[in-house]
């Protein structure tokens, strides 16, 4: 009987860094794919679903990706051929992988929306023997649209495999000390880059609508969290948290970035500083959302000086945070 069993790989651990996806180009079809994708997610978008579905394929495939696709282009890395959130995911795992260095531990990345899929990975990572998953979404603060829709993904796949591994899914870290400090020393070095003194830091996170706060999510809470860990460490500035990206007619969190920018001149805070500390790598939503629109809009409304800090990207202190978290959770044997 024993030479007749098939071939099991075993006695490693898998390591999935998730984040949340991007199109594979910036082609209509490619941007749609997308689009349809992220918009069924039913955590996303919660309304009735038969409604969604009309307004979705009838409208919204059919207008949105054009604007969207005009988005991407003015980011798109075209030398790598790749959006700047798949070029820095890449290079986040590349470096953590240097960390670990053991042989039983294989660490890789996934997208939630798009390629390559989380299914594709955990699939991947099992042939190879990985008895034991950590699952790491790349979302510092816990929503039910981001982190609980990539645990959603991982719950399915898995429910399809027959010899299932152990798992462990690393939780929002809107505290962690590492990653508040990386923030404080972005903030830090980008300062000392300028030849200005900005009168106001505005972080501004991912919005969600309102009604999703009021049913219990705690995602407001976090990046109120964060931002409060941030001025506390760094004073020399004073920091106002926002929220950007709403999408369709109900009321979202409040302040919206878009409307402060307008109105922050006549406030006169005419030299802004921005930070995205949601977001884990620069994408469409930093990089054209607030770097461009966001710095075209402050300008034409009378401010003087605008500047983006960059997301923790691949830099060393990122790299440093991710690595802690994924440490806490490995399996001693």
């Amino acid at each position: 009987m024993e030479n007749n069993h098939p071939k099991v790989n075993f006695g490693k651990t898998g390591v999935l860094l998730v984040n949340l996806g991007t199109p594979d180009s910036t082609s209509w079809m490619d941007i749609r794919k997308y689009l349809k994708e992220f918009l069924s997610d039913r955590r996303v978008i919660e309304v009735n679903p038969i409604l969604w579905k009309i307004i979705l394929n009838v409208f919204i495939l059919n207008l949105r990706p054009s604007k969207t696709a005009e988005a991407y282009k003015k980011i798109w890395m075209k030398d790598l051929n790749l959006s700047p959130l798949r070029h820095y995911t890449i290079k986040q795992t590349e470096k953590i992988k240097k960390k670990f260095t053991e042989k039983n531990i294989l660490i890789d990345y996934a997208m939630r929306y798009g390629n390559p899929s989380i299914k594709k990975k955990i699939d991947l990572l099992k042939e190879k023997g990985c008895e034991n998953l950590i699952i790491l979404p790349l979302y510092p603060q816990y929503a039910a649209a981001t982190t609980a829709t990539v645990c959603d993904e991982v719950y399915r796949c898995l429910s399809k495999l027959r010899w299932q591994p152990s798992l462990q899914i690393v939780p929002h870290y809107e505290s962690e000390p590492f990653y508040i400090e990386a923030l404080i020393k972005s903030i830090k070095k980008k300062i000392k880059e300028i030849s200005w003194k900005p009168d106001l830091i505005v972080a501004s996170y991912h919005g969600i609508p309102l009604k999703y706060f009021e049913k219990g999510d705690p995602y407001q809470c976090y990046c109120q969290k964060t931002s409060r860990l941030i001025s506390e460490n760094f004073s020399e500035i004073p920091i106002k948290t926002t929220f950007q990206s709403r999408f369709g007619p109900d009321e979202w969190l409040k302040p919206y970035t878009d409307k402060t920018f307008e109105n922050l001149p006549k406030e006169g805070k005419k030299n802004l500083l921005v930070i995205c500390p949601g977001f884990s790598s620069d994408c469409v939503e930093t990089l054209e959302e607030i770097a461009i629109q966001g710095k075209d809009s402050f300008i034409q409304n009378g401010g003087n000086n605008f500047e983006l800090v960059p997301c923790l990207n691949d830099n060393d202190d990122h790299i440093k945070l991710i690595e802690h978290l994924i440490k806490r959770y490995l399996i001693e044997k």
